[in-house]
């Protein structure tokens, strides 16, 4: 354990669509804060978004590593503990937190979208070239050490590896809970999701969990529907660019549910223009959910929304950490939750460049990189 400050690499974006590698300074923790040794983080879409993010910024917002040194009045830490990081960090006292939806949080989420990786950890916790630098979702997991609060940590089984859990802060919870939290998905539903990444194969791995009958898995790359069969979906559709208005995919949805449309459709490729399709798959009183975070317009035609179906776009899966956390890590010691198959690529951490390469052209379903 390191009592001052530490230095170590980090992945630094400039905010105009570029980043280097650099070495950081963090400073020990303050009340209420722990330092931690990130191992592994995962690389999401999000990642890549933050490029145009007011920078410099520290980047990453999904990983795992061990507690390195622990501020006053923090409790249930030790040194050495393996942990997983949290980027919607619930205050506890906030309206959003006392209605049990801490994802919502207000303190946490009452800066606009762009302005997310304004760190609430004490000013200056983290620095590069001698100046405060701020970090992605509070977190900046691209980074040997960074500093949180206290409630961004949750302690993991001994016996569940950094390298792979580092996932299930961001991919695996928003997937998983949206299925399970949001969409409720009952036994013997039907449900379709659009975009087989690391979001869309958590919602189908959430809807196995949940005991749905038909899961159908729709994709442009074929090896991504191969591994969501593998995790659980029951049919595969390979979309492709000959169906621009999507009716052949709308005609085999409602083909596999009954001729009527599915009770649930998750939209999670991040593409704007696909953003309100769910709403075309599903039966009248379904349930639409764009749970991948697409930015960007998207055109509605009204009647969409008749016959009382619902729209939605969920964060974070409705993730209550101290209930949801927990519950994960026991599904994955228990075989219903799969986390080694999901992880489909891993790279050092000045390997990012092919990391967000192999994830946008469809190769990797989840990359992780490897900090220590």
């Amino acid at each position: 354990m390191s009592v001052g400050v530490v230095s170590g690499p980090a992945l630094i974006s400039d905010g105009n669509g570029r980043f280097t590698f650099e070495t950081i300074d963090v400073d020990p923790p303050g009340l209420g804060e722990v330092r931690i040794a990130i191992a592994a983080a995962g690389v999401c879409h999000t990642d890549h978004a933050s490029l145009r993010w007011p920078g410099p910024l520290v980047m990453g917002h999904e990983g795992a590593g061990h507690v390195e040194q622990i501020g006053a009045g923090v409790q249930g830490l030790q040194i050495g503990q393996p942990v997983l990081l949290n980027w919607a960090i619930p205050c506890g006292s906030c309206f959003q937190c006392a209605q049990g939806a801490d994802a919502l949080c207000e303190r946490t989420h009452e800066l606009d979208v762009p302005r997310l990786g304004h760190s609430r950890a004490h000013a200056g916790a983290t620095r590069w070239q001698g100046r405060p630098i701020e970090r992605s979702f509070h977190l900046g997991t691209f980074s040997r050490y960074t500093v949180v609060r206290a409630e961004a940590v949750t302690p993991l089984p001994a016996d569940l590896p950094v390298e792979i859990a580092c996932i299930l802060g961001c991919a695996v919870m928003t997937g998983v809970g949206s299925a399970i939290n949001v969409a409720a998905i009952q036994p013997g539903a039907t449900v379709a999701v659009l975009g087989c990444g690391g979001v869309g194969l958590n919602v189908i791995q959430g809807a196995r969990i949940a005991g749905a009958e038909v899961i159908i898995a729709i994709d442009r790359v074929q090896a991504r529907l191969d591994r969501a069969i593998e995790l659980g979906a029951t049919h595969a559709l390979l979309a492709n660019d000959d169906d621009p208005q999507h009716m052949q995919l709308i005609a085999a949805v409602r083909t596999l549910s009954n001729g009527r449309g599915v009770d649930h459709a998750f939209e999670a490729t991040g593409v704007p223009a696909l953003a309100l399709l769910p709403l075309q798959l599903v039966r009248n009183g379904g349930d639409a959910l764009q749970v991948s975070g697409a930015h960007g317009p998207a055109t509605l035609d009204l009647p969409q929304l008749f016959w009382n179906k619902r729209y939605m776009a969920p964060l974070y899966g409705g993730c209550v950490p101290a209930r949801d956390f927990p519950r994960l890590f026991d599904w994955v010691a228990d075989g219903r939750l799969e986390l080694v198959s999901l992880i489909s690529h891993r790279y050092p951490l000045d390997a990012l460049d092919q990391a967000f390469d192999d994830m946008l052209s469809g190769r990797s379903s989840k990359g992780v990189l490897r900090i220590a």
